[in-house]
């Protein structure tokens, strides 16, 4: 199955997903580089913000994100409706993003996480399916909750 998948990094996830973009392609993957392009600093929410916009209005189903330990991409990205940003560092929080939580963007440590343990997380993730049942009643309370917020939002302002 051919897929188009978004990839982006700030300079602490750099190097990381030059690593992880080239292992996709390989793989048959096309990966649309929304930057970091070096390791000059750079601000992580900006990136995570040009990957989690375009999940969120439903441009393309799948994104990565990276900086040096994932934790503040993955807060950003998960600032925008419908995102489902994961942060893992094993084989099972791999498994489990998508199984159990839809993750539709994966994100990694690029100071935690080593290539080749990248490429098996990435591998895990995309070949795992949502389980649905259960996990899809949670993941609507999950919507539920981010509507309301919005709404509160809204009325604030």
């Amino acid at each position: 199955m051919h897929k188009e998948i978004l990839i982006a990094a700030d300079h602490g996830g750099y190097s990381l997903k030059e690593e992880v973009k080239n292992y996709l392609q390989d793989n048959g993957y096309t990966v649309i580089d929304l930057g970091t392009h070096s390791e000059e600093s750079v601000d992580y929410p900006d990136f995570a913000a040009a990957v989690a916009q375009k999940i969120s209005n439903n441009e393309y189903s799948l994104g990565i994100l990276m900086c040096g330990t994932g934790i503040g991409i993955s807060i950003a990205a998960n600032k925008f409706p419908n995102v489902r940003a994961a942060l893992v560092h094993d084989e099972l929080s791999a498994k489990m993003a998508k199984v159990h939580n839809n993750a539709n963007i994966l994100v990694l440590g690029g100071r935690t996480t080593t290539p080749e343990r990248a490429k098996k997380l990435v591998t895990i993730w995309l070949n795992e399916n949502f389980e649905g049942g259960r996990h899809t009643r949670r993941l609507e309370k999950i919507n539920s909750i981010e509507a309301k917020n919005n709404e509160s939002s809204k009325k604030r302002s």
